[in-house]
């Protein structure tokens, strides 16, 4: 990790306000096709039907994510299709937007439960240049597909599962290790977990601060990283 937890914490909501609309022209693209597709009020977790499911996330960046019953709260989140649900995680913009853009939605809801590794907006930013994930999204949407795969395991874990089973394999076909970190966990001895434990329809996301597989770092070249 290029930056400490607290300085990551303390600055995730105003980076992921600001990345609203990111990395120049792609993902303002992607929302404009988008159009309305994500704003489902269904999915805001303000229904009347039935009490909030008590949900608990662990990990240093929980404290400045959404809770209580603002809108993308863990509880509001239970039930919802995963693809929807990361959406109101405000720090997974471009997670989520890769996924829309490679099509992956399918594979997060569908009947097999799945685990999802999700890196946040900074960890995208210090792996990828602004160019080369441009074209990741526009262009090269199948390379993306498969590095998301990578973060993905079949199986909805909770954190305590994870680190018990010590290696889980991605979608991808590659080998995770898991280790406890103190009360998270970190995985390939890269990524540490940042929010554990979100519950989605036949899901569990768990926020990373590293981008997984085998894609080179590009943000060290000589375009300007991804902010």
């Amino acid at each position: 990790m290029t930056d400490t937890l607290p300085r990551a914490a303390t600055a995730a909501p105003r980076r992921a306000r600001r990345r609203a609309t990111p990395l120049a022209g792609a993902l303002a693209l992607l929302v404009a096709v988008a159009g309305c597709s994500g704003g489902d009020d269904s999915g805001s977790g303000t229904s009347d039907a039935a009490p909030p499911v008590a949900v608990t996330v662990t990990g240093p960046l929980c404290d400045v994510l959404p809770s209580g019953s603002e809108p993308g709260n863990p509880a509001s989140l239970v039930g919802q299709p995963a693809d929807r649900a990361l959406q109101w995680i405000p720090v997974l913009t471009t997670f989520e937007a890769a996924v829309r853009a490679s099509g992956m939605a399918s594979e997060l809801t569908g009947s097999q439960p799945v685990t999802i590794l999700a890196p946040t907006d900074d960890a995208f930013a210090a792996k990828f240049s602004r160019t080369n994930l441009d074209e990741l999204l526009l262009k090269d949407t199948e390379k993306l597909r498969g590095l998301l795969r990578e973060h993905v395991v079949t199986g909805a874990l909770p954190v305590s599962e994870l680190v018990s089973a010590g290696t889980v394999t991605t979608l991808a076909g590659t080998r995770l290790t898991v280790t406890a970190q103190g009360q998270g966990a970190r995985v390939d001895d890269e990524a540490d977990l940042l929010c554990a434990d979100y519950q989605a329809a036949e899901a569990r996301i768990h926020v990373i601060d590293h981008v997984l597989g085998s894609l080179p770092t590009t943000a060290n070249g000589d375009d300007h990283p991804a902010h």
